[in-house]
């Protein structure tokens, strides 16, 4: 490709590019070939429609490569040439190690973009016949080969020793451990942040294979090499540290303008790195958070998905990441609680900052993927639950997660659950309940049911769900939503302090509007039967068939919520 920006269109037409899916075999050591071939950059597609562009311009370089390369092996001889240049990547210093990383994401950008390919196309199975794929040349082709090779090809000793190393009918392991290692090992910087990124995105396209088949993930073996990884506390805490720190994507990429944001759509339908600073918050201001996140935090927001990825597969089954997420304990925290506890918590898989975290999970919570992660850290991670219950700016979080709610037309009803749920967890701490109504807030602007000057978080929060019961009535019509909103209020109702007048009035008003939407619903459904019998006891009849139509269905749930109700 050169050192030319390669636009879209010209892929096709590349001599690289066609060498390479060719028929003819590419030895990994003809280094003549393989550094004029990774030295290029591409502008990388920023949305859905430009990644499908690329694949569609890409379509007729793929069917030659898979028409080719079981006979000329140039993807293994690709992934070989990425391996030496992982393993040397570290023994180089920054000045030195700048275009073996520039050579190293081209290369890997290549490797996911066939990867891709072939799980969308094919079988996992055909996927790792490609990467054990070993050249077939005919007699006279090698004897050609042989003869001129000293002479086009520079092969050192230590080369030739490399790559003898990586030929093992395990290259596929020993990919993905140079995956980990880029991603646990190598330093976060400005000239290695692409790097890290593609890594990121490389293992959540090979995890999408499950999307592509009708075999469960225990029959995978891409998820068996993944889930057997022995770093898994290493990767997560790089993973999760990604997401923590936020690091902004740089400017510019290996020197070139990076033409936008680094993401791919797949990723939607996996130690502690160096100490970064804080970006800048103005970024995530922005009306659409999450398109504003994954623009300018794009490293995060991959690794929050692949977080997710890992801990929601083999959910029954040991899960070593579910086991590592759930068990992280606070870098900068006291000596474990646990010691002095006699519930046994598990043991530490590694360490974090949690106000880092905590910190940065208040400035996303809006955003869906991330609910999910708080709920899980939440629900399982008893250090975190804790840690969250003794911070004195709860409205931090709270807020944003109210937000949430209130706009709930906007938000999927995923969300919506998430949301309600995470309040619910927060709702059975008494002292959450007790000092969300000592938080005095001022001006809620996005609250524009009424205009209220001062009103405590406690009281905010009892709005909103209310406000969220009476949109599920309209809309929803879910009883379990229902159930989850009450119990939340259940929970804090017994520190109920202060309230405002017009929080009181909302709540005699749910009471009020659900009476009587019940005492309707209940005369509608007597009438008919009435009318038909001919006689008042014709009534008894009700209760024997409910459920039997939507309107039966309604008046249960209206019964169940008016008892919890009652109960507040």
């Amino acid at each position: 490709m050169g050192m030319n920006v390669s636009r879209q269109v010209d892929l096709a037409e590349n001599e690289y590019l066609k060498r390479f899916v060719g028929r003819d075999h590419v030895p990994a050591y003809n280094d003549d070939f393989w550094n004029s071939f990774l030295q290029y950059h591409i502008n990388l597609p920023t949305n859905s429609q430009e990644q499908l562009s690329l694949d569609s311009r890409l379509e007729s370089l793929c069917q030659s490569f898979i028409a080719h390369n079981l006979s000329s092996g140039n993807f293994g001889s690709l992934v070989n040439v990425f391996l030496v240049k992982v393993s040397e990547l570290l023994a180089l210093s920054d000045a030195e190690s700048t275009v073996h990383i520039w050579q190293a994401f081209n290369a890997l950008f290549i490797i996911r973009c066939l990867v891709k390919y072939m799980i969308e196309t094919g079988s996992e199975y055909q996927l790792l016949q490609h990467f054990e794929a070993l050249p077939v040349q005919s007699q006279d082709d090698a004897d050609v080969e042989q003869g001129s090779e000293a002479v086009t090809v520079a092969v050192t000793g230590e080369t030739r020793t490399a790559l003898a190393k990586l030929i093992d009918g395990t290259k596929f392991e020993t990919f993905l451990e140079a995956l980990v290692n880029i991603i646990v090992v190598i330093p976060v910087k400005e000239f290695t942040y692409h790097l890290h990124l593609e890594a990121v995105n490389c293992l959540i396209v090979l995890l999408s294979v499950s999307q592509f088949t009708q075999q469960g993930t225990e029959k995978s073996t891409i998820f068996r090499t993944i889930y057997k990884c022995q770093h898994a506390n290493t990767l997560m805490s790089a993973l999760l540290h990604f997401l923590s720190r936020m690091t902004q994507v740089p400017a510019t990429m290996f020197g070139f303008g990076s033409g936008g944001s680094f993401v791919f759509g797949i990723a939607e339908s996996l130690w502690s790195i160096l100490t970064f600073a804080r970006k800048q918050p103005d970024v995530l201001t922005a009306h659409d958070l999450p398109a504003a996140f994954k623009d300018h935090y794009p490293l995060a927001n991959q690794s929050l998905l692949l977080i997710l990825i890992l801990t929601n597969h083999y959910t029954t089954k040991d899960n070593p990441y579910r086991v590592s997420l759930f068990g992280c304990a606070d870098s900068q925290g006291a000596a474990d609680s646990s010691a002095s506890s006699k519930e046994p918590e598990q043991a530490v898989t590694f360490k974090i900052d949690f106000s880092s975290l905590y910190n940065t999970l208040c400035r996303i919570v809006t955003i869906d993927q991330t609910t999910l992660l708080l709920y899980l850290l939440l629900h399982r991670n008893q250090r975190f639950y804790k840690y969250v219950m003794a911070q004195q700016n709860l409205q931090q979080l709270v807020i944003p997660i109210l937000q949430t709610l209130y706009n709930a037309p906007d938000s999927t009803s995923h969300h919506i659950y998430m949301s309600l749920i995470v309040l619910l967890i927060l709702s059975e701490d008494d002292n959450f309940n007790k000092s969300v109504h000592e938080i005095i807030l001022k001006n809620i602007t996005w609250y524009t049911e009424r205009s209220i000057s001062e009103i405590s978080l406690g009281g905010l929060l009892i709005l909103v769900v209310i406000r969220t019961i009476q949109y599920n009535m309209l809309k929803m019509r879910d009883k379990y939503l229902h159930t989850n909103c009450l119990a939340a209020l259940a929970n804090m109702s017994g520190q109920f302090r202060s309230l405002h007048p017009y929080v009181a009035q909302r709540l005699v008003s749910l009471f009020e509007t659900l009476a009587k939407k019940h005492a309707r619903l209940d005369q509608q459904l007597r009438q008919p039967a009435v009318a038909a019998n001919g006689d008042a006891a014709a009534a008894v009849v009700v209760p024997i068939v409910a459920g039997s139509n939507p309107d039966d269905m309604d008046l249960s749930v209206l019964e169940e919520v008016l008892r919890m109700v009652l109960e507040i």
